[in-house]
């Protein structure tokens, strides 16, 4: 019987766990150890993109990639992981309850928007999954058919982090789209913060500040939603905003498999892992991206919930996972090099460098780079097993 690694999830972390252990099972000439992946869909879903219009293309089909580097697909949703008996518990496409289990387990079942337990709050949208960012987009687009108003015209975005700049800069373009040049648009952006775009450091701030005034995009600082409903928010100062739609981006947890894990996890919920990505105290048990609090460097710097990270994560955490197996060094974890590129809308986008922040491009330039990103730099690669696997290599840097 077959050895057998198993991956939970098809995110970026997922999918490049899978390619880095069939890498090495490949090099090490093993047909003896099965590699297989579980999620609903044999897709990638783009998460970066979501704040873009034309959402619901921002996936990327997998099937032929699998077939290609030999990794066995199953459809399937994961209730439950069992790190004793090494079995995990899932539905099948048919809702029928299933097992599987596996010699080697990676946790890459990714992260979601944290909702608090605020009034109305359900009736917010995201853009953290592409359900809920297709939703969101199909609701901008029902706004033309609204007679004109204050709220139907007014956006607020809860939250300015990286997500909720990014979400907030593109509106207004996306607005102008849909409800006309003349309409009397508001984007508004909720923090707690007391400057703008204080979360991303001293030299992209006043970028920030820039761009967003430069596309009409108001703050709300040192503040945040207490409630949510049909016609607007309350805010924490007692102040109304009047507004159709409001967006959610504030707090990000990691996937509530990992709670089911006695495994030592961060405030986000993250699995604590050694530098080779194993779980501390749990054996044969692997996590990656948005599971897994795991060291950069030895600075004190940690991964963040990113798919910079989450790529080079899988990597590592499939090579390792299948050097176990093999009997084979592992390797450690590392990515020292830190970049971060924020799309600020028709302004452009901000590059910079370094876990400070250092700004490099900005603009047009910043914007050229951030579209090679978005577009290329992330996708998967294509269904050609030999230039797969060797994208695969966990020394290869990531810097999108």
């Amino acid at each position: 019987m077959k050895q057998r690694i198993l991956v939970i999830g098809t995110g970026f972390a997922g999918l490049w766990s899978a390619l880095s252990a069939a890498r090495l099972l490949d090099l090490q000439a093993r047909d003896d150890i099965e590699v297989c992946v579980i999620a609903p869909k044999a897709e990638l879903h783009v998460r970066p993109r979501f704040y873009e219009a034309d959402v619901a293309r921002m996936n990327a089909p997998l099937d032929a990639l699998f077939t290609a580097v030999g990794v066995r697909f199953i459809a399937g949703w994961v209730s439950a992981i069992d790190s004793t008996s090494q079995c995990v518990t899932y539905r099948d496409q048919h809702q029928a309850e299933q097992q599987l289990s596996y010699s080697r387990l990676i946790l890459a079942s990714g992260s979601q928007v944290k909702r608090p337990p605020l009034s109305g709050v359900e009736q917010a949208f995201d853009v953290d999954s592409l359900e809920q960012a297709i939703a969101l987009e199909q609701h901008l687009l029902g706004l033309a058919e609204l007679p004109e108003s204050l709220a139907r015209n007014t956006v607020v975005v809860a939250g300015g982090g990286f997500t909720g700049i990014e979400t907030a800069t593109e509106l207004p373009a996306r607005l102008r789209a849909i409800l006309g040049d003349e309409a009397a648009l508001r984007v508004i952006v909720v923090d707690r913060g007391e400057r703008i775009g204080a979360s991303l450091g001293t030299q992209m701030a006043p970028l920030i500040a820039e761009a967003s005034a430069q596309q009409g995009v108001t703050w709300c600082l040192g503040t945040s939603v207490s409630a949510v409903d049909a016609g607007g928010v309350t805010l924490a100062n007692g102040e109304r905003i009047e507004a159709l739609t409001v967006i959610w981006t504030v707090g990000v947890q990691a996937s509530p498999l990992n709670a089911q894990l006695a495994a030592e996890r961060d405030g986000q919920g993250r699995l604590h892992v050694d530098r080779t990505l194993k779980v501390a105290g749990l054996a044969n048990l692997y996590a990656a991206g948005d599971t897994a609090f795991a060291a950069v460097d030895d600075e004190g710097h940690h991964a963040l919930m990113s798919c910079q990270h989450a790529i080079a994560l899988g990597r590592s955490a499939g090579n390792n996972a299948a050097a176990d197996l093999l009997g084979v060094a592992p390797i450690d974890y590392r990515q020292p090099k830190y970049v971060t590129c924020l799309d600020l809308g028709a302004w452009g986008a901000v590059f910079s460098e370094g876990w400070e922040r250092k700004v490099m491009f900005t603009g047009a330039e910043g914007k050229q780079l951030k579209t090679q990103i978005n577009t290329e730099w992330i996708y998967p690669p294509a269904a050609v097993r030999a230039s797969a696997l060797a994208a695969a290599d966990p020394l290869i840097p990531v810097v999108a």
